[in-house]
């Protein structure tokens, strides 16, 4: 039958056992060093193992397999725990390999980030002070109040490359697919684009490889609503707009989109 599968390039897999770990089903083992994909009516076609994979050996392709076999899988998940990743330095020291790449769903996210503001009566202490140690930045400004700032952040991980196709925050999702300067440049990114959205973000110019195939299989596997794009005007800043672009093309849905460009002065230019 034809159906979506994982597919390993030898060339690129280091052989670190990250995504033997990842996949739950036993599609895939290391062999002779390398990683395989033993048992294609195993694999789900899901991509867990995909951001988990720290040289991008792992994509997707559409092709002739096996019927996905749940029942194996189900016998086999009974029969014991999966093979444990192969230790090595580079599995203990890459992002890709940390628990910082786990799954999260963010609710009620708050007041870690402050922002100085004047007092609430409009007088404020002087703008210049002798610095002698005892004021702090803001109240040399004179800024002596704070107020919090809640961020808008409602999942974990956020980079492209490491969110998991069906991470169950994407379900029902309206994205927000950013480049990741864009969040530096625009003073208030959280409030005008991230509310009420999954963030995705990269970097296209210093990303390996191309997004579009990941973003297709989120938009393929996940009932997602819409799509919001926010690039910088840099031309470089382009390649994060095609992927996504190339992504709704071929995912075979269609779903609402837009794209908003923010200047290198943080202004939105269109």
């Amino acid at each position: 039958m034809l159906r979506q599968i994982i597919k390993i390039d030898e060339e690129k897999c280091d052989g670190c056992g990250l995504c033997v770990s990842a996949c739950h089903e036993g599609a895939i083992a290391l062999v002779g060093g390398k990683a395989k994909l033993v048992r294609e009516d195993y694999c789900d076609g899901l991509g867990n193992c995909l951001p988990v994979c720290p040289t991008g050996a792992i994509t997707f392709e559409e092709r002739e397999a096996a019927g996905y076999n749940e029942a194996g899988v189900k016998r086999n998940a009974e029969a014991g725990p999966m093979p444990t990743a192969k230790k090595t330095p580079a599995a203990e020291t890459l992002p890709c390999g940390c628990p910082g790449t786990h799954a999260t769903t963010i609710v009620g996210q708050g007041d870690g980030s402050f922002v100085p503001i004047r007092q609430g009566d409009g007088s404020s202490v002087p703008a210049t002070k002798p610095d002698d140690g005892s004021n702090s930045f803001s109240e040399q400004r004179g800024m002596v109040e704070h107020q919090p700032i809640r961020s808008q952040l409602m999942q974990w991980p956020v980079q492209i490359k490491l969110v998991p196709v069906n991470a169950a925050y994407l379900k029902n999702a309206n994205l927000l697919i950013a480049a990741d300067c864009a969040a530096y440049a625009h003073g208030n990114f959280h409030n005008e684009f991230m509310r009420n959205k999954i963030t995705l973000i990269g970097c296209p110019k210093l990303d390996e490889g191309d997004y579009s195939e990941k973003l297709t299989a989120i938009l393929k596997t996940n009932n997602i609503k819409s799509v919001t794009i926010v690039r910088m005007s840099v031309p470089c800043c382009g390649g994060i707009e095609n992927a996504v672009k190339t992504a709704l093309r071929d995912c075979g849905k269609m779903i609402p989109w837009q794209s908003v460009v923010i200047g290198t002065d943080g202004g939105i230019i269109d």
